[in-house]
């Protein structure tokens, strides 16, 4: 989407009086619930939708009932703030909500792992607390109009808890089987890529295939042809398994002895689950580094040939720090 003008949007204007001023935290709750941001005091965007259009009116009738003012438009932007900028106003605003679910989630494997692993069915109040994080994820997909890229983590965490409860059993692991030869095949992964299918492709280029072919979707499930691969998907033959990114799982199905990956996937294993169990210093100035990337490209065919000179160097300094 490169095209500055290709997306209408839906804009409230309002003017809320300064008291009370319970109005006008819940005004500004309201707009978080129904997924709003505020490009300037008092401007609120939604992307053009009848769903956003009715959300707003209501929005703006409950203004006027005490006694502000409100309208709405429809717009695009010509001048000043692109498209590109807003939609990544609305990944942002959603990767804070996806952030805290994926540490809920990450919590609650770590506790079921520390537990007896499955020698029992899991607890009521498991359960409840597994049903009040899909819910809570379910409302924010809901308002996720531009699919921000923590999107995929936090579902797949969710999956893993779902399998715990209707598998309790379940291990989310897989042995390092005979892989076969990958060679010519079309990888299949979710669009809008973020580190850890990023950090993926890269290593299927570089020990798996330099020749590799990437395809990437927006339907789950999604049924692979014979000469296609899925990975970090919800039934990929390559996923996340219980509290491993798919990078840390592909790592190790390869079984590969390559000890300059082991720091690189914490790196990769902190940024995508939020968890904060290897904290090393260059975490930070990576995902940094990512987010930059992510934000100025919108192809995933662009992050990902982008990506790979990042993943290079991050490498790179590892083997330079082994030698040393």
């Amino acid at each position: 989407m490169t095209n500055g003008n290709s997306i209408k949007w839906l804009l409230l204007i309002h003017q809320i009086p300064p008291k009370p001023n319970a109005l006008r935290i819940r005004i500004w709750r309201r707009l978080q619930q129904i997924g709003a941001i505020a490009i300037k005091q008092s401007v609120y965007a939604m992307p053009l939708s009848e769903q956003s259009r009715e959300d707003l009116s209501w929005t703006v009738k409950e203004i006027i009932n005490e006694g502000g003012d409100g309208s709405i438009s429809e717009a695009r932007f010509i001048e000043g703030l692109t498209d590109q900028q807003i939609i990544a106003m609305f990944q942002k605003a959603r990767s804070a909500d996806y952030e805290k679910s994926i540490q809920d989630a990450n919590h609650l494997l770590a506790e079921r792992s520390s537990e007896q692993k499955g020698s029992h069915n899991p607890d009521n109040k498991f359960h409840a607390r597994v049903s009040k994080l899909r819910r809570r994820l379910e409302g924010v997909v809901a308002i996720d109009f531009f699919q921000a890229p923590e999107r995929g983590t936090a579902e797949l965490l969710l999956k893993e808890l779902s399998n715990l409860l209707s598998n309790p059993s379940w291990a989310g692991t897989k042995s390092k089987e005979n892989h076969g030869d990958l060679t010519g095949k079309t990888w299949v992964t979710r669009n809008n890529i973020f580190i850890d299918r990023m950090a993926c492709g890269w290593f299927i280029r570089r020990f798996v295939d330099s020749s590799a072919v990437f395809k990437y979707v927006s339907q789950q499930p999604y049924s692979p042809k014979s000469h296609e691969v899925l990975f970090d998907m919800f039934d990929g033959e390559y996923t996340h398994q219980r509290d491993q990114c798919t990078f840390e799982v592909m790592i190790q199905r390869f079984t590969l002895q390559d000890k300059s990956l082991g720091p690189l996937a914490e790196v990769v294993h902190d940024i995508d689950l939020k968890d904060e169990k290897y904290v090393r210093p260059e975490t930070a100035g990576f995902n940094a580094l990512l987010t930059g990337l992510v934000s100025a490209h919108l192809e995933d065919d662009r992050r990902m040939e982008e990506g790979y000179s990042l993943f290079d160097n991050l490498y790179a300094y590892y083997q330079r720090q082994r030698r040393g």
